[in-house]
């Protein structure tokens, strides 16, 4: 091989794997754990796009009526409330002035269009009963089947490219199964 064309080939592998770094480093969607507070395996990891939404649906301890949560991230991996359903004001519910505007569907009150932070929370998960549910994507995930009583910090972060592709092949075994990649 000549000098010139040592000198291509070099330069053509140089950029090819260049062009790998800045890929497999770039933004690659976002991550969800939820995980014991006092450490531990996560009870949950979910994928999620910058946007995309999951609910926390659970039984009022005082009432026993439903309630949904939803919650979205934003690019950073912020966590937001976007909305909140319920079946009637009870202890601990209601419309929080100037946050979202109340709406009625079906037999439930909506507060919608909240867009409030939350940041990284901490939920003390509930009895079987009130069935600390998280549903995304098609799955429900019942924390309170898993955990009850344990106190879990729902936290969110970026994740790269290659890190997506690494979980769409080996997905972590706290994702739920339903949201596995059909290969799987």
């Amino acid at each position: 091989m000549t000098g010139p064309t040592r000198t291509a080939l070099g330069l053509s592998v140089g950029l090819v794997f260049a062009v790998f770094i800045m890929l497999a480093w770039s933004p690659g969607g976002l991550e969800l754990r939820v995980a014991p507070v006092k450490g531990g395996a996560p009870l949950l990891v979910l994928p999620l796009e910058a946007g995309e939404r999951f609910t926390l649906h659970y039984y009022h301890s005082v009432e026993n009526a439903p309630i949904w949560e939803e919650h979205s991230l934003d690019a950073a991996g912020r966590i937001y409330i976007e909305e909140e359903r319920y079946a009637k004001f009870g202890a601990g519910m209601g419309r929080m002035p100037g946050v979202g505007r109340m709406v009625k569907r079906g037999p439930y009150e909506v507060i919608t269009d909240m867009h409030m932070p939350t940041g990284d929370f901490v939920l003390r998960i509930g009895s079987p009963g009130v069935d600390h549910t998280i549903i995304w994507r098609g799955t429900r995930t019942n924390l309170s089947a898993r955990a009850p009583h344990v106190a879990v910090q729902f936290t969110a972060r970026p994740i790269s490219r290659l890190h997506k592709a690494w979980r769409q092949l080996w997905p972590h075994a706290a994702t739920p199964v339903a949201a596995r990649p059909a290969n799987q």
